[in-house]
């Protein structure tokens, strides 16, 4: 059974940076394409970012395009969210989820295509 984990999660001040991993066990993360998606204080979860597992294919959320950078890392099984200058309106949970590499991505926003889940990590971020 594939699982997922994510870490990296912390408490920053507006302006600083959080690298996020999330690593997949029970399989190879060159079989999946992966989302962050994230769930902010009474708000619906929304899609961060995407990696096809070909990896060539990395859409952002517009609030994340140009501080965010979504990266994989095959050979660990791991794929990583790089977040810069973060502000308050990204405080969330934020987690990973795995879905089977076929299709070419578009429907990368559809929560509902993602079979595994992880847990999530808390990322507050506060003066």
């Amino acid at each position: 059974q594939v699982q997922l984990v994510e870490s990296g999660g912390d408490l920053v001040r507006p302006g600083d940076s959080l690298r996020l991993s999330c690593e997949l066990s029970g399989g190879f993360l060159n079989h999946y394409a992966i989302a962050w998606i994230r769930q902010a204080p009474g708000q619906e979860r929304e899609a961060v970012s995407y990696t096809a597992s070909g990896g060539s294919y990395r859409p952002y959320l517009k609030a994340a395009e140009g501080r965010f950078t979504i990266s994989r890392d095959n050979a660990k099984d791991t794929v990583f969210l790089q977040m810069n200058r973060l502000n308050v309106e990204d405080t969330a949970v934020y987690s990973c989820a795995a879905r089977g590499r076929g299709g070419d991505g578009s429907n990368w926003r559809a929560l509902s295509t993602y079979r595994f889940w992880g847990k999530g990590t808390q990322v507050t971020v506060s003066s």
